[in-house]
């Protein structure tokens, strides 16, 4: 009953700091989130199944590959060069070493520096680094949506087992 309890309460603390880490990006939201999740189908001796946690996998993997690749999406969309949505790929992921700033600003900044390296056009580079910024905002809704079908899928699986 205690280790139980306790795996519980360790399942209840990734999710949380899962949920948390998907607002601010100083945490890995999806991962400590799936952790979670299966940490919690542990303390159950996996009652939910296999068969509901595959796909509550997938869509972790699936909102993880949004978060790297929405801000070269939307830097694509509004016309980058591949240099420009190469560098809108390397800002997300350099963006990750300097914090909230990083994150943030990284997708941003690479997309404009791609494109100012392929064409010169600080008005193309612009529009791409605003496309990349806007792809970010989008991904980060994608990736919560996706979170909370999760969520949702894994409470449905636990309360329809019945247990």
């Amino acid at each position: 009953m205690v280790d139980e309890s306790l795996r519980i309460a360790l399942a209840v603390l990734l999710i949380v700091l899962g949920i948390v880490g998907l607002l601010l990006p100083l945490l890995p939201g999806i991962p400590l989130l799936l952790a979670g999740i299966v940490v919690a189908a542990w303390a159950e001796d996996f009652r939910v199944g296999w068969r509901w946690l595959v796909p509550i996998f997938a869509l972790g993997c699936l909102a993880y590959a949004i978060d790297f690749a929405a801000g070269a999406f939307g830097a694509k969309r509004f016309g980058a060069t591949r240099q420009g949505i190469l560098g809108a790929f390397a800002g997300a992921l350099l963006g990750l070493f300097f914090g909230l700033p990083g994150v943030l600003l990284g997708p941003f900044l690479g997309a404009l520096a791609g494109e100012l390296l392929a064409r010169g056009d600080l008005r193309a580079a612009g529009r791409a680094g605003f496309g990349a910024a806007l792809g970010l905002a989008l991904g980060t809704a994608a990736k919560l949506a996706l979170a909370a079908i999760m969520l949702g899928l894994f409470l449905l699986a636990r309360f329809a087992s019945g247990t």
